[in-house]
């Protein structure tokens, strides 16, 4: 019998069982969306391997796939395209985070309708533009100015959106007021408990803002988003902003929990003040500028990020590349930089490796082969996991007993 029913319901025990079904579900569509979702499997099955070990210790975001990357307005006001999840953040040898990268190319394929050997070309684009990027030694970033492609696609798209459009798309205007869409697909309701908690955590929270109104609160629901985090407590919260009822903000508040990645790790980690204090520091030091309102706060005893909404549109079309490789090359180009980049912008921090030794390991020419051998057994291995899970959840191993439903 396959260990795979033990191992995930142990992971995700405690979570909240409404949105965690919702996670089981759409794990079961496809081995892409199944290893979104078990970030703490694939490193636990991940085969130990001397061309891992051999890389350069740096801060990783833990969780890197297609998916990960995406559009988002900075504190400075102006919009990136970059890594945007880092829940399991860690400092890890670097080819620790390639590895998925390139793991979820090769296990995307089918869903992006990609040909195996088209998959294997997009891996050697990756793995030679993360050397490169890394040889060059010097961090940069992508904006609307810079991006290319698929990316500068989603960069036009964004010039044309409204504050207005975006609140649209999340919540309902009633005369010159807005509340949340509780719609089931992006948010679920609060019981009252849930409501008082997190009213009085905002007001705390204002009160040492500079702007206390801007946070005041409107409304607030149990956000739905992502997959491998689907059932972690979280809300998204409708706050005045700016004025209502165009000028409202929409404020993302999730638990941060232990990395799932740094257990499976021989590189030790250091002390931090609280799980979120971690996912917020490390995100800070990897991208050129963080999103907007990112902080780490404690809330019902527990440790919190809280930041601004980014809308799960902002991603790039991946699905768009139109039968044209190059479309979808200069896409993976893009993810392999941004994450050299972050790599050499967060270098010698907390016993990361300085630049000096992450531009010798770009020169290396001896890792890439092996790398991409590892992506391949990993894929393989993903493959067989996610048959033993639906076959595990079609005799309905994870099923949740109704008295945990909502």
């Amino acid at each position: 019998m396959s260990d795979i029913d033990q191992i995930i319901a142990s992971f995700n025990a405690g979570r909240d069982p409404e949105r965690l079904a919702m996670k089981y579900k759409a794990m079961r569509t496809s081995p892409f969306v199944f290893l979104r979702g078990t970030c703490h499997l694939f490193y636990q099955r991940l085969p130990r391997a001397q061309v891992l070990d051999d890389s350069p210790p740096v801060w990783i975001c833990g969780d890197m796939h297609l998916e990960n990357f995406g559009s988002y307005k900075a504190d400075n006001r102006l919009i990136y395209f970059d890594n945007n999840d880092f829940d399991e953040a860690c400092l890890a040898p670097a080819l620790c985070e390639l590895v998925r990268l390139l793991t979820s190319v090769l296990v995307g394929a089918a869903d992006l309708k990609l040909s195996r050997a088209q998959a294997l070309a997009l891996c050697h684009t990756a793995v030679d533009a993360y050397g490169a990027a890394l040889a060059f030694g010097k961090s940069r970033w992508i904006e609307t100015e810079t991006a290319l492609g698929m990316v500068r696609d989603l960069f036009d798209a964004l010039a044309s959106r409204t504050r207005a459009a975006h609140l649209d798309r999340r919540t309902v205007l009633k005369g010159k007021s807005r509340a949340l869409k509780v719609d089931g697909k992006k948010a679920l309701p609060v019981n009252d408990e849930q409501r008082a908690a997190v009213t009085q955590f905002m007001q705390r929270f204002a009160a040492g803002e500079p702007n206390p109104d801007f946070y005041r609160i409107l409304d607030v629901a149990r956000r739905i988003a992502g997959t491998g985090s689907l059932g972690v407590d979280r809300y998204v919260i409708l706050v005045e902003g700016k004025g209502s009822p165009d000028g409202n903000y929409l404020i993302d508040l999730k638990e941060a929990l232990p990395s799932s990645v740094a257990p499976h790790l021989r590189t030790p980690q250091p002390q931090w003040q609280s799980e979120a204090q971690r996912v917020v520091e490390v995100q800070r030091r990897n991208q050129a500028v963080s999103q907007a309102f990112l902080h780490a706060v404690d809330f019902n005893q527990r440790s919190y990020v809280l930041r601004s909404l980014q809308p799960s549109e902002d991603r790039v079309a991946l699905s768009d590349w139109n039968g044209k490789l190059p479309r979808l090359e200069a896409v993976i180009n893009s993810m392999a930089e941004l994450s050299a980049w972050a790599h050499l912008r967060s270098g010698g921090r907390q016993r990361s490796s300085i630049a000096d030794e992450l531009i010798a390991f770009g020169n290396r020419t001896d890792w890439q082969m092996p790398l991409i051998e590892l992506a391949t057994q990993s894929a393989t291995q993903v493959a067989a996991d996610w048959k033993a899970y639906c076959e595990a959840y079609d005799r309905g191993a994870f099923d949740l007993p109704l008295a945990q439903k909502r």
